[in-house]
């Protein structure tokens, strides 16, 4: 197996990887009300931002994992074993509880560094 088959395997895996966060999105959505999904949204995106005053260069981190072969594949990997232990402990919680509760402890996180 040549590098480049080892690299065409890891982007495969990072589109496959992408492809399921925007099913998991697409079907958050669909379950919600337009109204309750535009607070939620407006409550993420404050945490948002006050998480990118701490890591502006977030985003190009996101996108650059999405390049380099396997990276996204792991990082979404541990993402979604996390929300599953979540979700295991907190049986009523929902993906926004998820979302708050990873931005506020990576914004404490980032405080207390």
């Amino acid at each position: 197996m040549s590098y480049l088959d080892i690299c065409i395997i890891g982007w495969n895996l990072n589109a496959l990887m992408f492809v399921l966060n925007f099913l998991i999105a697409i079907r958050v959505i669909s379950n919600q009300d337009r109204t309750k999904l535009q607070e939620e949204s407006l409550v993420l995106k404050e945490l948002k931002e006050e998480l990118d005053k701490y890591y502006p260069y977030r985003t190009y981190a996101t996108v650059l994992a999405y390049m380099v072969p396997f990276t996204a594949f792991f990082r979404i990997s541990f993402r979604l074993v996390e929300m599953f232990l979540f979700f295991q402990k907190n049986e009523e919680a929902k993906l926004f509880d998820y979302m708050v509760y990873k931005y506020s402890y990576d914004i404490e996180k980032a405080r207390n560094k």
